[in-house]
């Protein structure tokens, strides 16, 4: 059942215990909103515990991270930024059935929850999660402006994605005159770079292919690159990007090769004419119109392939 905004806020509002799902593989906008969200209800006297399948990278450690494994047996789960059940990793075999709410911002939500908040128009899940503890009279403080603040700036590229509105530019001044610390979050989060992934990211232009007459870039990330370059799945925060950025380029491709070797996750990131949810949904994946990914099993030729035959219907 989509509920809006004071409907989610009446059960928040409600409940005393809560537990707060996040994806795996964290970006800024499921920490920013859990986050978030834990300190707002904190506030108003819950008890609330965060839980995700994996450590926050590196690059997010601006957001206000306190230990938050306080026992209680929760009346009330909410899952954040998580479009898919299969998207809480480890934590799905428990919780993927026993959501309460999902709040998010993906086309693609599957509507698993018992009740959904979807504001697809939304930039980031952290738009929807402020609404909410306004809603919920929630004064904001420094802490929570952080986080809120990170997941604004980190899924709008730091405000350059045509994902960008009006109102996350009046949410992030919300944010500065809260005292969010957008300085060391912008520069902790874009302009920050360790020398393996200097190294990684050399690597992986060199693997850099142009298809369709130059309108799809694509590139590699191999298992080998990483190990070569010491370089963590940290290190490749942004890398995708890299391909839309070049001239004449409507579609920016890559590919990241799974641990096992078996596959690869596809990174799609595309100007106005390709809707890259679409594309990775014909892969299994979704995501959003300018930002998708999906995960397809086998050797990287096989892979590529795979991607530039689904473009097809668009280059």
């Amino acid at each position: 059942m989509k509920i809006n905004v004071e409907q989610a806020a009446a059960f928040l509002r409600q409940m005393d215990n809560v537990v707060i799902l996040c994806h795996k593989s964290p970006d800024g906008d499921t920490l920013g909103s859990g986050y978030g969200l834990l300190y707002g209800l904190r506030a108003l006297g819950k008890r609330a515990r965060l839980m995700c399948a994996d450590p926050a990278p590196r690059y997010l450690c601006c957001i206000p991270q306190e230990d938050t494994k306080e026992a209680f047996t929760p009346d009330f789960v909410v899952a954040v930024d998580v479009a898919d059940p299969a998207l809480l990793g480890s934590l799905e075999p428990e919780y993927g059935k026993k959501v309460d709410l999902c709040i998010d911002h993906h086309p693609s939500n599957l509507n698993y929850a018992q009740y959904t908040l979807l504001e697809d128009t939304s930039a980031a899940t952290c738009e929807i999660i402020f609404e909410v503890l306004q809603a919920l009279k929630v004064e904001l403080t420094p802490k929570i402006a952080d986080c809120l603040y990170t997941g604004l700036a980190t899924d709008t590229g730091c405000f350059k994605f045509s994902n960008t509105t009006a109102r996350t530019h009046l949410m992030a001044a919300a944010f500065m005159e809260a005292g969010c610390r957008f300085y060391e979050i912008n520069k902790a989060a874009f302009e920050t770079v360790t020398q393996a992934r200097l190294a990684v990211q050399q690597q992986a232009l060199a693997s850099l292919t142009y298809h369709f007459e130059g309108q799809c870039a694509l590139m590699e990330i191999s298992r080998d690159m990483m190990e070569q370059t010491g370089a963590t799945e940290d290190d490749l925060e942004g890398l995708s990007a890299l391909p839309r950025q070049i001239e004449g380029v409507e579609v920016g491709v890559v590919l990241r090769q799974n641990k096992e070797r078996t596959g690869y996750k596809i990174s799609m990131r595309t100007n106005q004419r390709v809707d890259a949810s679409a594309v990775c949904s014909l892969l299994g994946g979704g995501g959003h119109k300018r930002a998708a990914g999906c995960t397809v099993e086998g050797e990287f030729s096989q892979v590529r392939a795979k991607i530039l035959e689904a473009l097809q219907l668009w280059l």
